[in-house]
């Protein structure tokens, strides 16, 4: 018998009692559909995280205060962590390490204070920076300019603001460049508005004011050490950059071999790792507890098979008695059963198809279908319908021509 001779019997068999066949189909179209949405859900959510980290700066290396103990069980901001780092260390690793893996550094200082424009006040996030924050981080302005180094050095009580920000402390659409705004007590005047990059690690990028780390430090917090370091490294120097930046400031603050560093550097690099296995983790749950109920489909195939080959059992005594091979009884109802787990798996794909867009389209979840894992869902389809299939088509064709053809 030929693989198509196979094919059309079977699909001629499936259609005799298309009610059952529906229903068998169910498990595997639940199934196939589940691991694919499963998979998409993970793969889009992994995709969005590194969006936002790729979009904080894939090279940027962060500074804190404190050692890597005390960071660990307390977070960078540690309290009673020893504030070792100076405004000075950013100028000191740009003329060291610039001409080789460092691309800019700047001291960093954050707040919260409410911003007021007239009648409108907005509680935000202050974060004080150098001159060159925006080459570092990425940032391009939507208009205006950015505050200078002359700026930062004499205080200049000066900023940029978010879009978010804009949007709070401007409803009416007013033009905020040149504008001046209270942050707390003091009165400072809009350079620029930032262009908007979105959700980061910690919120809503745009949710912020940006003014000389100078002003923030001394006029906003009464603070004169700073809180950290932000480094923006060379295309693929980020490692390099950590392991120099490292040898420079324990030379600076006179660290000895095998004394543990009183400061933690944290590259975005690291945190795109750690967010690309935690996802990939995430993604192997989801699609293994998705795949249950491919497994149930599977077992149902396997039960529908046995009772098809009782109530055929007459015919197949028949077939037999024909001439039929045992390997032709073996190929019809093995193909019955790869074609009723493929028609699932192909409906399970649709299915997965329309519940993605379904997602993307009323729901915030991040989604994406991928390519591979509906070759996957068709692959296990086909792959548990030979496995649920195999017993019942072999009992089929071991069957005693003469106990068949005396089967009622």
């Amino acid at each position: 018998m030929t693989l198509r001779e196979c094919l059309r019997l079977a699909l001629v068999s499936l259609t005799r009692n298309r009610a059952r066949t529906v229903l068998t189909m169910l498990g595997i179209i639940i199934g196939v559909g589940s691991v694919i949405v499963m998979i998409g859900i993970g793969t889009g959510s992994k995709d969005a995280s590194l969006a936002i980290i790729q979009n904080m700066g894939a090279n940027t290396l962060i500074i804190f205060n404190g050692g890597s103990a005390a960071n660990s069980r307390m977070g960078p901001m540690a309290v009673g962590a020893l504030e070792v780092l100076r405004e000075e260390d950013a100028a000191l690793i740009e003329e060291e390490l610039g001409p080789g893996s460092v691309a800019g550094a700047t001291p960093q200082v954050r707040t919260s204070q409410p911003a007021i424009f007239q009648n409108s006040s907005y509680l935000t996030s202050i974060q004080g920076a150098g001159e060159g924050f925006a080459r570092i981080q990425g940032w391009e302005l939507k208009d205006g300019r950015c505050f200078t180094r002359s700026e930062v050095k004499v205080q200049a009580k000066v900023c940029l603001l978010g879009s978010t920000v804009v949007k709070n402390l401007f409803p009416g659409g007013e033009d905020p460049v040149g504008q001046s705004i209270r942050v707390g007590k003091l009165p400072f005047e809009v350079l620029g508005v930032l262009a908007s990059k979105g959700a980061g690690m910690m919120g809503d990028q745009d949710d912020v004011v940006i003014a000389p780390y100078s002003t923030v430090m001394h006029k906003l917090m009464g603070r004169d050490k700073i809180q950290n370091l932000l480094v923006s490294a060379r295309e693929g120097r980020a490692q390099q950059a950590e392991t120099e930046i490292q040898a420079l400031l324990r030379q600076r603050l006179r660290v000895r071999e095998g004394e543990e560093s009183p400061f933690t550097i944290r590259k975005q690099d690291d945190l795109v790792k750690l967010m690309t296995r935690q996802a990939d983790v995430l993604t192997l749950f989801l699609a293994m507890a998705a795949g249950i109920s491919l497994l149930v489909g599977g077992i149902g195939i396997s039960n529908i098979m046995l009772v098809t080959v009782t109530e055929r059992t007459r015919e197949i005594g028949i077939r037999r008695a024909l001439g039929a091979l045992r390997r032709s009884i073996l190929a019809q109802f093995l193909a019955e059963a790869v074609v009723l787990a493929l028609l699932g798996g192909s409906f399970g794909i649709l299915l997965a198809v329309g519940t993605i867009r379904g997602l993307g389209s009323f729901t915030a979840t991040p989604a994406v279908l991928a390519p591979w894992a509906v070759c996957l869902g068709l692959g296990f389809s086909a792959l548990v319908g030979i496995s649920a299939g195999f017993l019942p088509a072999l009992k089929a064709s071991r069957l005693d021509v003469i106990e068949a053809l005396r089967y009622e």
